[in-house]
């Protein structure tokens, strides 16, 4: 069922939309006190009408995503990784599509080859940390490369990518299509040091300045908010940022609505509800919690 946050009617027409199957970061973390918010890891459906999916990382969120995609007519999609880490890797090989013959799954990863793209992946299917191996795949599933900054073309999305700021390396998406435009940025840290940038009022340095034209105008924002302010400080080389850091990034940016990703293992459904109505009433930009089960509208 189809819940919409921050939005107050759906709108009329074709419209991009944003689904939420995973919000949680780091660990699953099913349970009685995340319930409400959801315990899966990270994984986003992003879809313009009656067009062909496209899957933003592939957590345990997938698995129940991948389930309703073969129950419907279509039977393509474009997954694409923001980077490896095991919370956004736990559901591929739970996804059903991979295993559907006729199901044509891209699998885009930002690397060097297409060799190196199934290393990535094959590291983890390799039949000691899980028993399926990744040449047991089906050969519907091909592999498509590029590198931060490129600008990828997936049917009537064009979609831009920028380097995020994360042990390893990550990538943010820009998807635009439709005079709409949605962005996908975890998992990062800020992209300047504290005291100093959007976030104080200062002069941004040249990486948040890069990041800040990347999403200049964009309509939706989803953005890793994974610790209180607080806890950043003490986590600050974890790769993960802080509401406050999203909101200013947002309102130089001229976001239309920002939605808070990327939860903390440890945030209960109790910490969420409160966080939740800290932010609501904030105009510009809106702010809105990821909840999973949960789909945006995107306005443009």
């Amino acid at each position: 069922m189809d819940l919409y946050i921050g939005v107050d009617v759906e709108l009329s027409g074709v419209v991009l939309k944003a689904t939420f199957w995973g919000v949680r970061g780091s660990i699953p973390t099913p349970g009685q006190s995340t319930n409400e918010w959801g315990g899966n890891s990270s994984c986003v459906q992003v879809q313009h009408g009656d067009e062909f999916p496209l899957v933003l990382d592939c957590g345990t969120g997938a698995r129940a995503l991948g389930q309703q995609l073969v129950a419907k007519p279509g039977r393509e999609l474009d997954l694409l990784f923001t980077h490896f880490h095991m919370d956004h890797v736990f559901g591929f090989p739970f996804f059903l599509p991979i295993f559907t013959p006729g199901y044509d799954v891209r699998v885009t990863v930002p690397a060097l080859s297409k060799d190196e793209a199934k290393n990535k992946l094959g590291q983890y299917l390799n039949g000691v940390y899980h028993p399926v191996r990744l040449r047991d795949v089906m050969d519907n599933v091909s592999f498509h490369v590029f590198s931060p900054g490129d600008t990828l073309t997936k049917g009537p999305y064009t979609i831009h990518t920028c380097r995020l700021n994360h042990p390893g390396g990550a990538v943010g998406y820009r998807i635009e299509t439709g005079g709409q435009s949605v962005a996908y940025m975890t998992d990062t840290s800020p992209f300047a040091r504290p005291g100093e940038g959007i976030a104080y009022g200062t002069r941004s340095p040249s990486l948040e300045r890069n990041v800040i034209r990347f999403l200049e105008g964009a309509d939706l924002v989803i953005y890793d908010t994974m610790y209180e302010y607080s806890e950043y400080l003490t986590k600050m080389s974890w790769g993960h940022s802080y509401p406050e850091y999203a909101e200013a990034l947002c309102k130089e940016a001229g976001v239309g609505h920002l939605v808070l990703f990327h939860h903390s293992p440890d945030a209960t459904d109790t910490q969420l509800n409160a966080l939740n109505a800290h932010w609501r009433d904030r105009v510009t930009p809106r702010v809105s919690v990821a909840k999973e089960g949960c789909t945006v509208n995107v306005e443009g």
